[in-house]
């Protein structure tokens, strides 16, 4: 599986009223909290890889209830998901190979990943508000200590298939009025490194 990704800069109250202008369907917001790990044996920054153990919680409303449409009403769910993430392979946007797992128990994957000579490298910490649109993943993102950014996502089977995918994304993109040529194709973690 490829994860295709564009990301910009964006005022996101800007970009929120655009996608509510294009009936896009609000998928929720939560709150990320990202390990990144470092390898024993190599350096992920190097090899422009990442490992990191996510922790999700769902933001509640003014009443309580789940923003998101898909957790069943739990407003205190949190998801924890291992995600290993390859080196990035198109110049053309932030297409990389992801795998990725959800896990019982984030404190015990944490403690086996120390063990065996991995270390935390970095925690980043954003909020995120999710939309469907044609079929993609528009996301709002305001990262701690780093800003705000607008991300469409989508995935690819195949390598082959990245080409069509990446078109796709480039054109809810322009939809949104934002410039793909502010593109960043650097991640959330080389951001609050620099900063």
């Amino acid at each position: 599986m490829y994860e295709v990704e564009i990301k910009v800069p964006a005022t996101l109250d800007t970009v929120r009223a655009r996608l509510e202008a294009l009936d896009a369907t609000s998928r929720g917001r939560v709150v990320q909290t990202d390990t990144y790990y470092d390898a024993p044996h190599r350096s992920f920054g190097e090899t422009d890889e990442a490992l990191r153990i996510r922790e999700e919680r769902l933001e509640t409303d003014d009443a309580g209830a789940s923003t998101r449409a898909d957790d069943g009403g739990d407003s205190n769910a949190l998801e924890t998901t291992l995600t290993y993430k390859g080196p990035l392979i198109d110049a053309a946007s932030k297409t990389r190979e992801e795998h990725e797992t959800k896990l019982a128990d984030g404190t015990a994957m944490r403690r086996a990943l120390e063990s065996l000579g991995f270390e935390p490298a970095a925690t980043v910490r954003k909020e995120r508000e999710r939309y469907g649109l044609d079929g993609l993943t528009v996301t709002l993102d305001r990262v701690d200590g780093v800003g705000e950014f607008v991300e469409v996502e989508t995935e690819a089977e195949t390598e082959a298939a990245i080409d069509d995918r990446r078109e796709a994304a480039l054109a809810i993109l322009e939809q949104l009025e934002l410039e793909a040529d502010e593109q960043l194709r650097t991640s959330y973690l080389e951001l609050t490194l620099e900063g």
